[in-house]
This record gives C-alpha cells, sequence and structure tokens, in this order.
C-alpha cells in the first residue's frame, strides 16, 4: 500500500517539476528577449532571480524523483536516511522557491518585478507567472507528503539504514540485518 503511494507521489513530483521547469524556462525566454517596445521593464533585458532558483530546483527534483524506480543497493547512498535527506533539501529549496515567488507578485511594491497576478490575467506572461506560482506550491506540498510518509514508514519499520528502493523487503536486501534475512 506505502509503496503504490509514494510512487504515485514521485511520479505526480516529476510531472509537476516538469512543468514548473518549462513554465521557468518560457519565463526566462521571454525576459531574456525582451524587444525595446516591450511595456515589461521598458524593454530592457532581465531576468527574475527567483524563477532561475525555481529552474535549478526543479531539475534536481526531476533528478531526485527517478531513484524511486531503480532497486540500486550502494551503502550508504540508497538508505531511507538518505531519501530523508534529500527531501528535506528539496523542502527548503522549494518552500524557499515558493515564499519568495508568492511574496514578489503580491501585493505590488517598488522592489517587485511581477505586481498584482490576478489583474493581469489577459496577458500570457502574467498566465505564465501565475501556473508557475501554482505548480510550485503544488510540488512543495508533494514534496512535504512525500518526506512524512517516508519518514512514517522508516519509524515504523525502523529501516533508517535500509535500501529505501519502492519494493523494501528486509529480507531481500544483500545489506540488511542478517538475523532478519531468516524471518518466515
Amino acid at each position: 500500500m506505502i509503496h503504490g503511494l509514494r510512487v504515485f507521489l514521485y511520479i505526480l513530483l516529476f510531472i509537476f517539476s516538469a512543468v514548473v521547469m518549462s513554465l521557468c524556462a518560457v519565463r526566462l525566454h521571454y525576459t531574456l528577449h525582451l524587444s525595446p517596445d516591450d511595456p515589461l521593464n521598458g524593454g530592457v533585458r532581465f531576468y527574475d532571480h527567483i524563477v532561475v532558483e525555481l529552474l535549478v530546483t526543479s531539475i534536481l527534483t526531476m533528478i531526485c524523483t527517478r531513484t524511486i524506480h531503480k532497486r540500486l543497493e550502494h551503502r550508504h547512498v540508497n538508505y531511507f536516511r538518505g531519501e530523508l535527506i534529500g527531501l528535506f533539501v528539496l523542502f527548503i529549496l522549494w518552500i524557499v522557491g515558493a515564499a519568495v515567488a508568492t511574496r514578489t507578485s503580491n501585493p505590488p511594491t517598488l522592489d517587485t518585478h511581477w505586481g498584482n497576478l490576478s489583474s493581469c490575467w489577459v496577458y500570457s506572461s502574467c498566465r505564465i507567472l501565475t501556473a508557475m506560482l501554482a505548480f510550485t506550491w503544488l510540488s512543495w506540498i508533494l514534496v512535504l507528503a512525500l518526506f512524512a510518509t517516508s519518514f512514517l514508514f522508516a519509524s515504523a519499520n525502523k529501516a533508517f539504514r535500509d535500501p529505501m528502493h519502492g519494493r523494501w523487503d528486509r529480507r531481500a536486501t544483500h545489506y540488511g540485518d542478517t538475523a532478519m534475512r531468516n524471518l518466515p
């Protein structure tokens, strides 16, 4: 049961990260190739630092989510403890990205670029920012859910130092406790 839930959450996180990566790439392309007549920033090319952070975070997340589908048993690398550390780092990256992007968008102040996104949905660049912000928060929620399920699973099974592949079975591992392998 927990294996199916974790795999589903990892697949969903991979898809959401791919969407965030695509939206960040579109935003960066738009802001780095502004025409001189564009009213945004007076036609001066720029990029949002938080969009770059979200792009890097989404790429790192896509790389990390691939590990759940492989049955790797490298010592010290693919333990539940390593998964929890990785998910914690992703949790911090996603929450920082989502919080700064939300702060950048609402309410409009002099030191922000985006302004109030709810008032400009007629423009495609504004819809891209809104979708990017929504998928960023959804990705953070998925990382939080994965962290909670992995932590609870590892705590309940005392599996922090056991391999984290999706088909977890303490008796089938090469590096598990030898006394556990002989259980019926």
